[in-house]
C-alpha cells in the first residue's frame, strides 16, 4: 500500500498506510470563527495525544453545496485559510479543507496539509486535476452515487495529473431518497487501488435534504458503525465534532459532540489493535472467489 506522507513545515509529521496506526481527521463542519477553530482544535489535540493518534484539523471555509441560499455557506476562502493557518501555527497540526472551484486549489494547498475532493465532485475532471496539481495529499471522497470498483477511474485521473499522494473515502452511499447506507465491502475494494481507506462516520449517518431544506441526521449510529469498519480495515477515521452541535452553523444534525470524542476513538483504536492482532496471529484472508 502507498505511504501517504502528511505535514509541512513546522506541524506533526506522519505517514498513513497499511503499516501505520489508525488516524484521525476531524473538526468542525464549517469554520465559525477564528477563536472558535482555535478551541475546537485545542481540545481535539488534547484528546489525540492522551489517545496517542496521530490526527488533522478539518474545517471548510466554503459549503457551495448547501441545500437552502439561507443556509451558512462558510466564511469565504481569504478568511478560512486565514483561520486553518493560525491553527496549524498555534496547535502544530496539519489542516485540510475542501474546495468546491478549480481556481481555488491552489490557494488551497498552499496553506493545507491535505486538500479534499468533495463526495459530489469526486468525477469532475476539472476539480481532480488542480487537486493533483497542488501537490498535497489528496483526500478523495467517493460520491454517494459512485461504486467503490468505480473510483479507480478518479484515482487515474489524479495519478495521470502528476499526483500519487491518495486516500479514499467513503461516506455513504444513497438508498433511495433521503438515506444513506454503508456498504462494508467499500473498504477492502476501495483499497484494492493501492491507497489507504478512510471512513467518514458523520456524513455517512446523514439524512440528506430530509427536512426540507436541511438535511437530518441519525448520529446515534456513529459509534456503532465507527466499530465495523474499522474492523474492515481502513486507515483513515474521519468525523466532524462541534462543542455545541445544535448550534453548528453546518450540518447540527450529524456533527459528533466533542464530549463523546474520546469513547468513540478509544474504541476504534481497541478494534484496530485487536484487528492487527488477529492478522499477525493468522494472517490475511485467505477467501477467494473460486474457492
Amino acid at each position: 500500500m502507498k505511504k501517504i506522507k502528511i505535514g509541512y513545515g513546522t506541524v506533526n509529521k506522519f505517514e498513513i498506510s497499511n503499516a501505520s496506526s489508525l488516524s484521525f481527521i476531524g473538526g468542525p463542519c464549517a469554520i465559525e470563527s477564528n477563536d472558535h477553530a482555535l478551541y475546537m482544535a485545542g481540545k481535539i489535540d488534547e484528546i489525540c495525544k492522551k489517545l496517542k493518534i496521530n490526527w488533522i484539523y478539518k474545517s471548510c471555509y466554503d459549503k457551495d453545496c448547501r441545500s437552502s441560499l439561507n443556509s451558512f455557506h462558510g466564511v469565504g476562502i481569504e478568511k478560512g485559510l486565514e483561520v486553518l493557518s493560525n491553527v496549524r501555527n498555534e496547535i502544530s497540526v496539519p489542516v485540510i479543507s475542501d474546495f468546491s472551484n478549480p481556481d481555488w486549489a491552489e490557494q488551497t494547498g498552499s496553506v493545507c496539509d491535505l486538500v479534499q475532493v468533495p463526495a459530489y465532485l469526486c468525477r469532475q475532471t476539472s476539480i481532480l486535476k488542480a487537486a493533483a496539481k497542488t501537490k498535497r495529499p489528496i483526500l478523495l471522497k467517493k460520491g454517494q452515487f459512485m461504486s467503490p470498483w468505480n473510483m479507480k477511474n478518479s484515482v487515474r485521473k489524479i495519478e495521470e495529473s502528476g499526483n500519487d499522494q491518495i486516500i479514499l473515502a467513503d461516506r455513504g452511499t444513497f438508498m433511495g431518497y433521503n438515506m444513506l447506507v454503508n456498504d462494508m465491502k467499500s473498504f477492502p475494494i476501495m483499497s484494492e487501488t493501492g491507497y489507504p481507506v478512510c471512513f467518514d462516520a458523520t456524513h455517512s449517518v446523514q439524512l440528506p435534504t430530509s427536512m426540507g431544506n436541511v438535511s437530518g441526521g441519525q448520529r446515534e449510529f456513529i459509534p456503532a458503525l465507527v466499530r465495523a469498519a474499522v474492523a474492515c480495515g481502513i486507515q483513515v477515521l474521519f468525523m466532524e465534532v462541534h462543542d455545541n452541535p445544535k448550534k453548528a452553523l453546518s450540518d447540527p444534525n450529524t456533527v459528533l459532540n466533542i464530549k463523546y470524542l474520546e469513547e468513540v476513538l478509544e474504541q476504534a483504536l481497541i478494534i484496530n489493535d485487536a484487528r492487527n492482532k488477529i492478522l499477525t496471529k493468522i494472517g490475511e484472508d485467505k477467501v477467494h472467489l473460486n474457492d
